[in-house]
């Protein structure tokens, strides 16, 4: 009996065992296998071993798109999750308008990526609609060549990352809130604790969970970013907003380096597994000692 129902687990487990195989592992393997080659993405490739990593760490446009990328991820999981809670703080409280700001705030995630840049590309322009509004307020001396300048070019393209995604956060925050005991708020309103005193000691720690969720879910999405840099700055200025996924597109499409761009994307691949898992398992500790 014992034996039979193994085996009929094993039956149904089987299809999605071979299409996660061939969908997923072969290509991963196949990946890893073509980045210790010398292939130019034709049938003939020879075996070099470690040669492609070897170059890697002597090449100075990888250590600054590794730089870019780890900076780029940094500012947009800080920003758009901090904006993701104040405003799903904000919604909590306030239910009369929860419903429409909410839709307002996910609108942003209903447009294209390549849509949402080619929009920005014109709002950032030098006169654009952001030039434009500080000059409509006032703020003549902000005005700024917001892409074309190396020391804002990197934040202008991660803004629009976190206008886009901040909807995403605030959802996720928000039905943390909807979750949390009402017999616990108002405890909490009865022993005089509100605003501040009320967030840090009761609501903080109920949101535990989905800042885990957040942070691992924008930490991920940030760090495989390629349509905001490729049509907003196209690695520039300078190549101050290259990343790695831009490194990886040119190297395989268009710098005649296959094997080495392939290389780059497995360090991508590595970079982004140890990160978010190292990120998670530390947020699922620190809501077991909650």
């Amino acid at each position: 009996m014992f034996h039979r129902r193994r085996a009929t687990m094993a039956a149904f487990l089987l299809p999605a065992i071979v299409v996660y195989g061939v969908f997923m592992l072969y290509p991963l393997a196949r990946g890893v296998y073509l980045s210790m080659t010398d292939s130019l993405g034709g049938p003939i490739a020879n075996f070099v071993g470690t040669q492609q990593y070897r170059a890697m760490a002597d090449d100075p446009a990888v250590t600054d798109a590794l730089w870019h990328t780890v900076l780029y991820a940094a500012v947009v999981v800080v920003v758009q999750n901090g904006l993701g809670l104040l405003f799903a703080s904000m919604l909590f409280r306030r239910p009369k308008v929860r419903k429409v700001l909410n839709v307002v705030l996910l609108t942003p995630t209903l447009i294209s990526p390549v849509m949402a840049a080619f929009i920005w590309s014109y709002l950032f322009a030098p006169t654009g609609g952001i030039n434009a509004l500080l000059d409509l307020v006032g703020l003549h001396g902000l005005n700024h060549v917001w892409l074309g300048d190396t020391s804002t070019a990197l934040y202008s393209v991660a803004a629009v990352n976190i206008w886009m995604f901040t909807g995403y956060s605030c959802a996720i925050f928000l039905a943390s809130y909807m979750s949390m005991p009402t017999e616990l708020l108002e405890a909490a309103a009865l022993d005089g604790a509100s605003g501040w005193r009320r967030f840090v000691s009761i609501e903080w720690p109920l949101l535990a969970p989905a800042l885990t969720v957040n942070v691992t879910l924008s930490l991920i999405g940030s760090l495989k970013v390629f349509e905001f840099p490729l049509v907003l700055t196209n690695g520039g200025p300078a190549g101050a907003t290259d990343t790695l996924t831009l490194l990886v597109y040119r190297n395989v499409f268009g710098g005649g380096k296959f094997a080495y761009g392939v290389a780059l994307s497995v360090v991508l691949l590595v970079t982004v597994v140890v990160l978010s898992s190292a990120t998670s398992s530390l947020l699922r500790l620190r809501e077991r000692r909650i």
